[in-house]
């Protein structure tokens, strides 16, 4: 979904005002209908408080399409111009026990009339599908907040599978919070009662109508949800026409109950835009989008050979789709055949790419040693979860980094680059697929299960301003022996570069070895001559070296500084956030944040040592501040967390502050 957004548009002021809105348009058409303001009279006009941002969280069991209620609700919202940012956080089970802590899932979005970060520390408002729901939920919720609950679900039997001894809409453990206590599965029933289903299929549409009521509560737009709904369900048109009706019914339901007296606005956020074409994106999306795009801008084929593995699955899904591109996917068998599909297409002149996460990695790791010796451009995107093993598939982590960086036999360097955001994600796939490209090496693309899930507005970009890949491919010989014989050398090397040539199988007197031994400079024979093992090792070390890389820039605007945060990936709102909190506060911190892992920026350690004090958050033990310690010899200091959630940005304003007074 796009829209046009002017960055002359003014901010909301924040005055409370009263307006009167009718109900839902369109309720009653396509065969649905809902609640009306009673006795057929127009309802009473309600308070409108206007508002600078709102953070909501729907939970429930994973069956109860809180993933589908935010994904729709992020959407009407980047319609409307809001900026945002969204946390879902899922179950790894495919389907857990019903009504039990392991299967409740959520999807929290941060949504405002001004630049945000992040997805929100804590909800203003939470939507609670069923006791196990509040229970996993409510230690993240502040005094005072909303709470939405289905009492229909509030059981006793529900109740004990979660540990009530007693009600908690009974037991007056909310009594700081405002509590709506709402029987939607009894509502919704009510409102689709014309229809032919039993009580249980109709109540599958609870999520509509919560959806519809929460869309009521803050002005959101509705025909794109309603559209949605009836391109999803084109084929069960019944079933098309019982999700709108539950979702004009929750419309309604806010417009005439007495227990929602206020409902609320959030303005768009145009004034925080550049003027352009926006949309909502995800970053596994993003990073589709970009490596399509590279393959565009190098005018090569895309490939992706891959195995469907959490959080990375989303890019083999959406990479199929776009055949009209020149892209091809190949579902593999298991990890090891999916990246030696990628490793052969990108011996043919493909743009070769394979996804994964870190389990995957590790069993690529000999095929990307393979093509790290044959110099041949390759991605290897990594979307980073819990670990070790299996861990926590679809929570995130950033503890990949040392695994990219070193986790192959051998002296096996490879080029790391790591996106921050999720709209970031095309630009990093971009700036991934150059530098494979340019000098002719695999490159690891670190992301998250944080920035493959979430999501944000992004600007479409013009494509006249993306970068030309086009890379040529040798076309004849390019070495001239001493009998003046003209010869192909696959491992004569491009000066500046240091990459080798790129001759696609099939091309007349081109022919050379392939294979993992170690060639021999220049003529690409095997060689096990110790003096030229020492020279291709360090070759290749070099050409990783001397990757152009942009220099990292700091954000320190008061110059004064004495503490810099460094950061990489995923880290980048919530220290973007903490550091603003702090600003505000008076206090003097400068900021950094590294896309190239691998070389590293060339004015890095000049930047390091301006600093009296460096901390570095990660979502690991401290990984990205080892190889700074080792590097540049800076005692930089570690704050890390491992939960498989990102960091909360009062979190690190906290820790930062102590850093800042120690």
């Amino acid at each position: 979904m796009t829209s046009q957004v002017s960055s002359t548009a003014e901010q909301a002021d924040g005055a409370v005002v009263a307006e009167q809105r009718p109900p839902l348009p369109g309720a009653g058409q396509d065969g649905a209908s809902g609640p009306s303001p009673e006795g057929g009279q127009q309802a009473e006009a309600k308070e409108v408080r206007k508002l600078d941002r709102v953070i909501i969280r729907f939970a429930g069991d994973s069956g109860d399409g809180m993933q589908l209620t935010g994904d729709r609700f992020t959407s009407e919202t980047a319609s409307f111009g809001n900026d945002l940012s969204t946390l879902p956080n899922f179950p790894a089970e495919i389907r857990a026990p019903a009504g039990t802590l392991p299967g409740v899932s959520s999807f929290q979005l941060h949504f405002a009339d001004h630049d945000i970060l992040t997805p929100g520390d804590a909800p203003n408002v939470l939507v609670a599908m069923n006791p196990a729901a509040l229970k996993a939920n409510i230690a993240d919720v502040p005094r005072g907040a909303e709470i939405i609950v289905n009492t229909d679900e509030f059981t006793k039997r529900a109740m004990q599978k979660v540990g009530y001894a007693q009600s908690p809409l009974e037991d007056g453990s909310l009594d700081g919070f405002s509590v709506h206590p709402v029987p939607l599965t009894t509502l919704t029933v009510e409102a689709l009662k014309e229809f032919d289903l039993s009580r249980k299929d109709a109540g599958r549409s609870k999520n509509m109508f919560a959806l519809g009521l929460l869309s009521w509560m803050y002005h959101r737009p509705t025909e794109g949800t309603e559209k949605f709904l009836k391109s999803k369900f084109a084929k069960k048109p019944d079933i098309m026409a019982a999700n709108i009706a539950a979702f004009r019914a929750g419309w309604n339901f806010g417009e005439t109950t007495e227990d929602f007296a206020v409902s609320y606005e959030v303005a768009p956020a145009a004034s925080a835009f550049p003027t352009g074409t926006y949309r909502n994106i995800s970053g596994n999306l993003a990073l589709s989008y970009g490596l399509v795009a590279a393959g565009q801008q190098a005018r090569l084929p895309l490939y992706l050979g891959s195995y469907p593995i959490t959080p990375a699955s989303d890019i083999l899904h959406e990479l199929s789709k776009h055949k009209n591109f020149g892209v091809r996917t190949f579902q593999a068998e298991d990890e090891i055949a999916g990246i030696g599909a990628a490793l052969g297409a990108a011996f043919g002149g493909s743009l070769a790419v394979t996804t994964t996460s870190g389990p995957g990695v590790a069993l690529k790791s000999e095929t990307i040693g393979l093509a790290v010796s044959l110099e041949l451009p390759l991605l290897i995107v990594d979307i980073q979860r819990g670990g070790p093993s299996t861990g926590l598939p679809t929570k995130t982590e950033q503890a990949d980094l040392l695994q990219a960086m070193y986790g192959r036999n051998g002296e096996a360097p490879v080029p790391v680059v790591a996106p921050q955001t999720p709209a970031d994600c095309f630009d990093a796939a971009i700036e991934a697929a150059r530098i494979a490209l340019e000098y002719r090496t695999p490159v690891f693309l670190l992301s998250d299960g944080y920035l493959a899930n979430g999501s944000e507005p992004w600007r479409v970009p013009e494509t006249d301003s993306l970068p030309d890949l086009r890379t040529p491919f040798a076309t004849g010989p390019n070495h001239t022996q001493e009998d003046g014989t003209e010869v192909f050398w696959p491992y004569k090397r491009d000066p500046e570069t240091l990459a080798r040539p790129w001759a696609v199988p099939g091309t007349a007197g081109l022919e050379h070895r392939i294979g993992g031994i170690e060639k021999q400079d220049g003529t690409g024979n095997i060689s096990y001559d110790p003096a030229n093992h020492e020279f291709m090792v360090r070759t290749r070390q070099a050409k990783i070296d001397g990757i152009e890389v942009p220099d990292i820039e700091v954000d320190d605007p008061s110059g004064g500084a004495r503490l810099l945060v460094l950061g990489w990936g995923s880290t980048y709102g919530p220290i973007t956030a903490a550091v603003r909190r702090l600003r505000t506060d008076g206090e003097y911190v400068a900021q950094a944040h590294l896309r190239h892992l691998n070389p590293f920026p060339k004015n890095l350690g000049e930047i390091l040592k301006r600093y009296d004090k460096v901390v570095i958050p990660e979502m690991n033990l401290g990984q990205l501040a080892s190889l700074i310690r080792a590097k540049y010899l800076v005692d930089a200091q570690s704050f890390t967390q491992v939960t498989g959630l990102p960091f909360k940005a009062e979190q690190l304003a906290t820790a930062l502050k102590e850093a800042l007074d120690g």
